[in-house]
């Protein structure tokens, strides 16, 4: 497959999926929105996957590219009716691509959380062989606040209501982080607002903690992405 990659900062690239992919064979384009580079043509790309960023999906003036990016993204699900993977802000963009609202927390979710499938997620075949329960990561201040018509939440908990969504057949959107890898804290908590967000939660030199608080856990994290991309690979292929 070649699957089409949208990223806002070098940073948030595909992470761990990257081996998953270069395993199974397929090719990934990034395309790095936030230096200037254009949305490609479509042509030939069997998947669009949209990874996170430090800005915000309204912050239209300070960063003009995501008014194209929106329509892009809006054009890929809505016109094409094409598979769509959406991380953190990957997912809030595909919200508000479709009207559905994005906005600030009171608090923002930063840290090792648990997220609970809902009766849908449960029954949908991107979580086939996990949950109820998942464990993840979360770093976001902002969250979908109100679906756009025909999206349904697939996973849930107490500071997100929205942490994982699907809108018609096979785009879905996670607010949190499935991506996650042993060189992930530590490169994100090099962008000052990741930086500002996690101590706001966590506390001063909260990265350290946070990355011995993952070590442990990324084998796991490892196998439950594993399982996801493997999914989500079978839903591409029959759509």
């Amino acid at each position: 497959m070649r699957i089409l990659v949208f990223q806002h900062v070098d940073v948030e690239h595909p992470g761990i999926f990257r081996d998953f992919w270069a395993e199974q064979g397929h090719e990934w384009v990034p395309v790095e929105l936030d230096v200037g580079e254009p949305v490609p043509s479509f042509d030939g790309f069997d998947l669009l996957a949209v990874f996170g960023g430090p800005m915000d999906v309204w912050q239209e003036e300070a960063h003009p590219w995501l008014v194209p990016e929106k329509a892009a993204i809006r054009r890929w699900v809505s016109e094409l009716g094409r598979p769509y993977l959406g991380i953190c802000l990957g997912h809030q963009l595909l919200g508000a691509a479709l009207g559905g609202t994005v906005g600030l927390m009171g608090r923002p979710e930063v840290g090792l959380a648990s997220v609970e499938l809902t009766a849908t997620g449960r029954s949908d075949p991107i979580f086939a062989g996990l949950g109820p329960t998942v464990d993840c990561l979360q770093w976001h201040g902002a969250e979908v606040s109100r679906l756009p018509e025909g999206a349904e939440i697939l996973a849930s908990n107490a500071a997100c209501a929205t942490q994982a969504i699907r809108w018609g057949r096979h785009a879905y959107g996670f607010q949190y982080h499935l991506e996650a890898m042993e060189t992930t804290v530590a490169d994100w908590a090099a962008i000052p607002e990741y930086k500002q967000s996690l101590e706001r939660v966590m506390g001063s030199g909260a990265a350290a903690t946070l990355e011995a608080s993952m070590a442990p856990r990324l084998a796991d994290f490892r196998k439950a992405a594993k399982r996801l991309n493997d999914n989500l690979m079978a839903i591409v292929a029959a759509s």
